[in-house]
């Protein structure tokens, strides 16, 4: 069972603008990052399954998260395969996200009722996703496909809610240039979570990044809806 609905998940995700996308096989770091991007003002963190020590840091990071940081959600990410997304389902991801889109993994979230958000690189795959229930889906790699690719898919398909992930940085001339090529969201790693800053226990920096990136997305979509 989940602790948020489906559509509080989308929600957030789309409401915030942003994803933090991180992984650390300690789960110390792992705790002290995530309590950093909540002070941020983050309110949707992917957990990248990305090492042997990620499923048992997820399981742990999953008790922090309801005890304290209560209006976090939690999902996982760099998922390929449908018995990985089951397995992180069961420990309580709130969202699953992909590397590219399997079929064979979306029947299982969609039974979960957790949003599957799989990777894409063309047209077609976003079509593919889209008929088998993504409501987003992921553009990667984003730096490979450039805003040029989000704005020529959603010329015909207008409908689309994309997250781009891949060289997204906390600095305007980026996040506008994504924004408004239309993206709903993106997801971000290694440029929020320099490795100096993570290294040192500077926790304070990583929340000033969140906080200065949710500020700019936000100044964007105002400026978009004037």
């Amino acid at each position: 069972m989940t602790r948020h609905s489906k559509m509080q998940v989308l929600e957030a995700v789309s409401g915030t603008g942003m994803v933090p996308v991180f992984y650390n096989p300690d789960l110390e770091i792992s705790k002290k990052v995530l309590k950093a991007c909540y002070d941020g003002g983050v309110r949707a963190f992917e957990f990248a399954n990305r090492g042997d020590k990620a499923a048992d840091v997820f399981a742990q990071l999953v008790g922090f998260v309801r005890s304290e940081l209560p209006e976090m959600i939690l999902g996982i990410g760099s998922v390929s395969f449908a018995r990985d997304a089951r397995r992180f389902i069961r420990m309580g991801a709130e969202f699953v996200v992909g590397p590219q889109f399997n079929p064979a993994v979306a029947p299982w979230c969609r039974l979960a009722g957790v949003p599957y958000m799989p990777g894409c690189g063309t047209v077609s795959e976003v079509g593919r996703a889209q008929r088998a229930g993504c409501e987003v889906c992921k553009i990667f790699p984003g730096d490979v496909l450039t805003p040029k690719f989000v704005k020529a898919l959603l010329a015909p398909m207008p409908w689309s809610k994309l997250m781009v992930t891949g060289g997204v940085k906390p600095e305007r001339d980026n996040l506008e240039a994504w924004f408004n090529a239309g993206v709903t969201c993106v997801g971000m790693g290694s440029n929020l979570f320099p490795g100096d800053a993570v290294a040192a226990g500077d926790w304070g920096r990583i929340s000033a990044l969140c906080r200065e990136a949710l500020g700019i997305i936000r100044d964007i979509s105002d400026s978009r809806r004037r």
